[in-house]
Formats: C-alpha cells, sequence, structure tokens
C-alpha cells in the first residue's frame, strides 16, 4: 500500500479536505483503489458534542461514527466506505493511551509522548491498511496547521511512519496560503516558505506543495517556491479558486497534473490518465443547467453554510440529476416564529427542514411545514424536519391541541413525539444516540415506495434520541397521514407522507449522508423533481 499524507500551513480553511479528496477522485478515475481518512488534533473524542457553530455539521458513517465533515468530502468524491476508524482525534489517541496504561499494558514504563502516543497514531494507519488490504493509496489528512502545538505529535508520528515504511512508499503534500497584497498588487510567497521551513524543522520535507491562490500562478513565483522550499518546479501546483462549484476541484488541479505527480512519486505511474468525462458532464450540468427552482431551507444555523453542508451538496447533486439549478433560500426559523411563513418565506418551490436538537426556533419551523402543507408547496423534513410535520399535522389535523415532542414540552398532553425506550436514563451525550445504518421496510404502493424505485428495504444513516410515539399512529394515521416505512427490527417509523399533496414527506433518518454527485439520493431527487414541476406551473 501506498501513502499519502496531506498537511496544512499559514492559515486554516485552506481546503485541505477539499484537495484530498480532489486527489482521491483523480487517482480512482486512473483505476487506483483509494481509501481516505482524517486526523483532528482537537481534544474532543468525537465532534458529536460541538456545537455546529465551532465544527460545521457532524457527518455520520455507517457504523454510527460521528465524523469531521471532511469525511463527508471523502464519500461524496470517492467511492471508499468510511468507518470510525477513518477520523481520529488527540481525544481518542489520549483515551487510548490512558487505559492501556491503567491495563498494565505498558509494563511498568514510563509513558510519554514519544514512543507512545505517537505509536497510538502510527497504530491506526496500519489498522485502516490491514482492514484494506485492496486499497492502493490510503490518504490522510491532517486537521489545523503546521506549527499549532496540538498538532506536533501527529507530525512527528508522520515522521517516524515515513521511516518506517520506507520514503518510496510515502508522499508528503503541503497545502498553504499564496496571500494576494492588494495594495503592492502582489501575490506573496513568503507565508509559503516559512510553512514549508516549519514543517521540514519538524523533519517532513513535503514532495508537492499546492497553493491555494485567487488568481493563477506565474512561473516566477513557481520557480521562488520550489527555490526555497527544496522541491521540483513541477511539484508546486496552484489550486485556484473555483468559479461555481466545489466539484471543479479535481478539474482544476488536473490543470497541474497533480495525479501524474503523485503515481510518479509512489511508482505508480503505469496508471492511464483519468478518464473523467462523467464528472465533467456533472460539472457542466451543475453550471449550465436548463431550469431552475427556489428551495427554502428553515433551520436554527442557517448563517454558517458548513452546518447543513450534506444537504446543500444534496441539492446540487439532485439539481444536476435534473438538469436545475437549486436556488437555497436560507431561512431563519426564529425570523417565521417573530413575522410569520409567508412574510419570511414567501414564493418558493420548495421547503425544507434540517435535522436540529434543541427547541430555539421549533415553532417557526412547524409554521414553515405548515405553510408548505396548505400551500402544496413541495416539502421535505429531515429528521427533526420530519418530528415538527408530524407536529404540524396532529395539531391542526387530528386537533391535537398543544401535542408536541417531548424533547420541546416534557408535559406536553399529547406527546406525538417522545424519547426512545432505550434513551431514558443516559446521562453521557456523546456518542448515545440511534446512530449509523438501519435497515428498513418500505411500504408498497407508497410515495417512498415509488422514490425508492419499488425496494423493499433500504439502509439509512441516523442521527437522532426521539422518534414518533407509537401510542399515536393510529390517531394520525386516520386522519390521513401515511406511514410509508419502518425499521425493520424495531418497527419505528422512519418515513410519513400525505398522499394528497404534490410531494410532503418527512425522513427520520438522514438521506444526505448517502448522496453523491452522479448519483442522487432517491428523496432529494424526488424533492427537487416536485420542485421543479411546481416551478414550470407558475
Amino acid at each position: 500500500m501506498k501513502y499519502i499524507f496531506v498537511t496544512g500551513g499559514v492559515v486554516s480553511s485552506l481546503g485541505k479536505g477539499l484537495a484530498a479528496a480532489s486527489i482521491g477522485a483523480l487517482l480512482e478515475h486512473r483505476g487506483l483503489k483509494t481509501l481516505m481518512q482524517k486526523f483532528d488534533p482537537y481534544l474532543n473524542v468525537d465532534p458529536g458534542t460541538m456545537s455546529p457553530y465551532q465544527h460545521g455539521e457532524v457527518y455520520v458513517l455507517d457504523d454510527g461514527a460521528e465524523t469531521d465533515l471532511d469525511l463527508g468530502h471523502y464519500e461524496r468524491f470517492t467511492s471508499g466506505v468510511m468507518s470510525r476508524m477513518n477520523n481520529l482525534t488527540s481525544g481518542q489517541v489520549f483515551d487510548a493511551v490512558i487505559k492501556k496504561e491503567r491495563k498494565g499494558d505498558y509494563l511498568g514504563k514510563t509513558v510519554q509522548f514519544i514512543p507512545h502516543v505517537t505509536d497510538e497514531i502510527k497504530s491506526r494507519i496500519h489498522m485502516v491498511s490491514e482492514m484494506n488490504p485492496t486499497v492502493d493509496v490510503l490518504i490522510t489528512e491532517i486537521g489545523g496547521t503546521v506549527g499549532d502545538m496540538e498538532g506536533l505529535l501527529f507530525v512527528e508520528a508522520l515522521r517516524q511512519f515515513a521511516l518506517e515504511v520506507g520514503k518510496d512508499n510515502v508522499c508528503f503534500i503541503h497545502v498553504t496560503l499564496l496571500p494576494y497584497i492588494k495594495a503592492a498588487g502582489e501575490v506573496k510567497t513568503k507565508p509559503t516558505q516559512q510553512s514549508v521551513a516549519k514543517l521540514r524543522e519538524l523533519g517532513i520535507q513535503p514532495d508537492i506543495i499546492i497553493c491555494r491562490t485567487e488568481a493563477d500562478l506565474d512561473e516566477d513565483n513557481r520557480k521562488k517556491i520550489a527555490m526555497f522550499c527544496n522541491v521540483e518546479k513541477k511539484n508546486v501546483v496552484a489550486f485556484r479558486d473555483v468559479a461555481h462549484t466545489i466539484y471543479e476541484c479535481p478539474l482544476d488541479l488536473r490543470r497541474d497534473k497533480i495525479d501524474r505527480l503523485v503515481v510518479d512519486r509512489l511508482g505508480l505511474g503505469h496508471t492511464p490518465a483519468p478518464a473523467l468525462e462523467d464528472w465533467e458532464m456533472f460539472v457542466r450540468r451543475v453550471i449550465h443547467p436548463k431550469h431552475k427552482v427556489t428551495i427554502a431551507v428553515a433551520g436554527k444555523y442557517i448563517e454558517l453554510q458548513d452546518a447543513y453542508k450534506s444537504i446543500y451538496e444534496s441539492l446540487i447533486h439532485a439539481g444536476a440529476h435534473h438538469d436545475t439549478k437549486v436556488n437555497i433560500v436560507r431561512v431563519e426559523a426564529e425570523a417565521i416564529e417573530n413575522h410569520g411563513a409567508k412574510a419570511v418565506i414567501g414564493e418558493v418551490d420548495g421547503i425544507l427542514v434540517p435535522g436540529g436538537f434543541g427547541d430555539r426556533g421549533i415553532e417557526g419551523k412547524i409554521q414553515a411545514a405548515q405553510y408548505a402543507r396548505e400551500n402544496n408547496i413541495p416539502y421535505f423534513g429531515i429528521c427533526l424536519g420530519m418530528q415538527i410535520a408530524t407536529i404540524e399535522f396532529a395539531r391542526n389535523i387530528c386537533k391535537l391541541k398543544n401535542a408536541n415532542s417531548t424533547e420541546f414540552d416534557k408535559s406536553t398532553p399529547f406527546p406525538v413525539i417522545c424519547l426512545q425506550e432505550e434513551q431514558k436514563g443516559v446521562e453521557d451525550m456523546g456518542a448515545t444516540m440511534r446512530l449509523g445504518s438501519c435497515e428498513s421496510i418500505l411500504l408498497a404502493g407508497t410515495k417512498a415506495s415509488d422514490l425508492y424505485g419499488g425496494a423493499e428495504r433500504i439502509h439509512e444513516r441516523h442521527r437522532h434520541r426521539y422518534e414518533l410515539n407509537s401510542d399515536f399512529q393510529d390517531k394520525l394515521q386516520e386522519c390521513g397521514l401515511v406511514i410509508s416505512s419502518v425499521s425493520a427490527l424495531e418497527g419505528l417509523v422512519e418515513i410519513i407522507e400525505l398522499p394528497q399533496h404534490p410531494f410532503f414527506v418527512g425522513a427520520q433518518f438522514h438521506p444526505e449522508f448517502q448522496s453523491k454527485p452522479n448519483k442522487p439520493h432517491p428523496l432529494f431527487a424526488g424533492f427537487v423533481k416536485a420542485s421543479l414541476e411546481r416551478a414550470q406551473l407558475q
């Protein structure tokens, strides 16, 4: 197996994850089998308890791991199947080391950062390699910025790892920033030089330098970076700001033939040039669609682009599938509470309410669902969005006054949404929800069944504590709510729908975690199609 390690310098949010994912996509299109992982230096065991304001969305894998959102980029850009082994944090590392020390695994030795902590980091790379013997290239992104105190042990572990497996089997890629100083009218290379110098102080000489830049990289600056950073000029790669969509990133990096540089460095030069026709066709449909729709996303972290990252990307995938541009209107749920759904949402072709936790903005989301139901606007509720649609239906159609979820009102007379039985008494917040892939049964003759192409069973990823209360199922169904999918094991409600509505679907799971550029999730594809049909009638 060959290894690529991607580090970042100068500033955070450079797009290391997109660079790593793009490299993975290019290598896959050359016929290589890739797998990706992310090392995060923060002390949280995982991002599951972190606010979206801190870390964006939590991306959930099939095995229930709550991971960094970059793993979403990895799964969307490549075909590799991720597991909890593909995301490692300092919290996990130190937790493992302390547990081993308490068990006496270190045989009385003094436990130190080197070798014990660095050995634990290296062991994760070896474990992933052993679990995936058919993989040709393992790509590992290291979070943070070179020089950060919390990341030093990860960099040291990589230095040791390269020595142990042989430097011919390892490619180090460093992503840096080339700032443009407007007053001087110049692109400055000094931050890149100093970042690489810091990395070399830590014992790692990058093989390839990716330069994030607003403009192109001229030959003089390319030559200067090569000389001061001790790399060949051809190994200084521009990573330009893309004009329309992140899915242009692999095509941009391909301009400087980064995939060829990587395969040459790793001795994989026999692979053919990447076949990117399908990817290019997808990008063309994103950039130059024939149609357009406007979809309102009503949430409580709406000002943060990364809070609902996978949902936005899934809408792009579904839009491209229907040759349609999806204009997303971000609607603050609290604004709906204050001013009403019609005033805030206005005329749109579809309304989506995403998942979330806590009671802030809940009544606004309920009003959004009511607005969609009463005005025949396509509605798609995800996780909490499904629950609030159920609450709205119970209140206004079933006449269960003050129906609610016990998450928001423990004393509600009609708890149509309630805590799962196994969740009662749970005190720890991290990794204690219903998490990961679960098999569900689709009921024939429903819209959900049609959207899934008549499939009888599906597997979808979950992340929630509350469920539709089985005590109210009969009442809700008597009033016209259709339960179109239940979990195969427990019989928990997975999908609800309204049959007389153009598209009113709520899913307890998170379909956005299984949507890909040329394979949109069926529920998103159906939602965008219904929104397009509404737009064309206007």
